[in-house]
């Protein structure tokens, strides 16, 4: 589809803001059925014996863009054959030696989509290599990766703690190392939640907008979002307390505190929108414009502070001034801030434009059902139907609410309390 096709509604979008046009005047050719049914195909043709022959198709810097597609694949599909995870446990023997960058890419990515099929299905070819970088690689970023996903993979306590004192001789700096570190720190017994009262009658710069995001440990459930305005005011429609729901999950069920993993809790800077529709990227960001947001630590922002120009200063207290004092030493809140250290950015909130069912893993996540993965980002509900009329998407309130140059402050927590719960205590403090 022409570039212009879907360009011809960008104003349309401005001047709706608030509300979904009619489903009938967004129709995308990209979104009907046999659009999906070709997308997917495409994915699937990649996946045989023959492409995953290392021989043929050697790990060396003139094969990157070659293993990268075809790893992209395997996220996509999910194959469960064999010899996919044994060409990716052969490329994970790499992890012990000297790599070009292109050659680390590609391992890297390796490490991302094995930690996927793993966790979707242990296997002892992938774990054994997991031990393996752990017990050898240099890349102490993949030794925090290879030891999350054994971890979540069901290894038991006295296997977690053998592999720390093991990273602990290897690295006797571990402390030092964001991904060490946080992975480390991770496997502590988790706080308790300070109380949430606390948080939500805590204002982060005045005359700023909050989006509170809750959201359960389990990313594969939806998390729910609440709106404070300028005034300090949550948000209502029709008398009631403004809701959506948005889902954090990353498709390869990495940790917050790795490249493509789940949306990190903690505090971001929204900063303005980036316009959409564009043809090039509909598939992965939907119809409908994106909200920006920023890390701390993570260049680019005008103003993570407002009236202060640039990025978050004051390193860790800095940050936890932003949150009230209950909150300042509860490790788990602090982990956007070390995902900005450790480089992590481009968080987004956006909706998607490819079929749920594209993402094969998506089957095993029914309470999500509709909104589809993403790899750091927050996304939000966007349907069509088979010919690729736009049937529901949750975007436009959402823009709407925060206003056509948004800033403010986005927090994605992790809480055990139900959605009512949280409206209850939103409701008693608005009384």
């Amino acid at each position: 589809m022409a570039r212009r096709t879907l360009l011809q509604f960008a104003s349309l979008l401005l001047i709706l803001a608030g509300s979904i046009a009619p489903a009938q005047s967004i129709t995308i050719p990209l979104a009907t059925s046999e659009a999906r049914i070709q997308q997917r195909q495409e994915q699937l043709r990649l996946i045989s014996p023959a492409a995953y022959d290392l021989i043929r198709y050697p790990i060396v810097d003139a094969n990157e863009k070659y293993w990268r597609q075809l790893l992209w694949a395997t996220a996509v599909i999910e194959p469960q054959d064999a010899y996919v995870r044994e060409a990716i446990a052969q490329i994970l023997t790499l992890t012990p030696q000297q790599l070009s960058p292109a050659q680390a890419r590609t391992v890297e990515m390796a490490l991302q989509i094995a930690t996927q099929l793993y966790l979707s299905n242990p296997t002892p070819n992938l774990e054994q290599q997991f031990v393996q970088t752990i017990a050898q690689s240099p890349n102490p970023q993949w030794v925090a990766m290879s030891l999350s996903a054994l971890t979540k993979g069901g290894a038991n306590v006295q296997q977690q703690q053998q592999w720390i004192d093991s990273i602990a001789q290897r690295f006797p700096r571990w402390s030092e190392n964001v991904s060490l570190y946080t992975t480390i720190q991770e496997l502590a017994t988790p706080p308790k939640t300070p109380p949430l009262k606390d948080l939500l009658s805590w204002t982060i710069a005045p005359n700023q907008q909050q989006l509170y995001v809750f959201c359960k440990r389990d990313r594969s459930q939806l998390c729910s979002a609440f709106l404070k305005d300028q005034r300090g005011r949550f948000v209502r429609e029709n008398g009631r307390l403004w809701t959506m729901p948005l889902l954090t999950r990353s498709l390869h069920n990495l940790s917050w505190n790795f490249s493509r993993g789940y949306t990190p809790q903690g505090i971001y800077r929204i900063e303005g929108i980036i316009p959409q529709p564009d043809t090039d990227y509909f598939r992965a960001y939907g119809f409908f414009s994106l909200v920006n947001l920023f890390a701390p630590l993570e260049p680019g922002v005008k103003e993570f502070i407002p009236g202060r120009k640039g990025t978050l200063t004051g390193k860790l207290d800095g940050y936890k001034a932003l949150l009230p004092l209950s909150w300042r030493n509860y490790f788990p809140i602090q982990a956007s801030y070390w995902a900005g250290m450790e480089g992590r950015s481009l968080f987004r909130i956006h909706g998607s434009g490819e079929d749920p069912a594209f993402f094969t893993n998506n089957q095993r996540y029914p309470q999500s059902r509709g909104w589809n993965p993403a790899i750091g980002c927050l996304s939000a509900l966007e349907l069509y139907d088979s010919n690729g009329q736009l049937r529901s998407a949750h975007m436009p309130g959402l823009l709407s609410k925060l206003g056509a140059k948004p800033t403010g402050y986005l927090i994605v927590v992790e809480s055990p309390n139900t959605p009512a719960s949280i409206s209850a205590q939103i409701q008693a403090i608005a009384r």
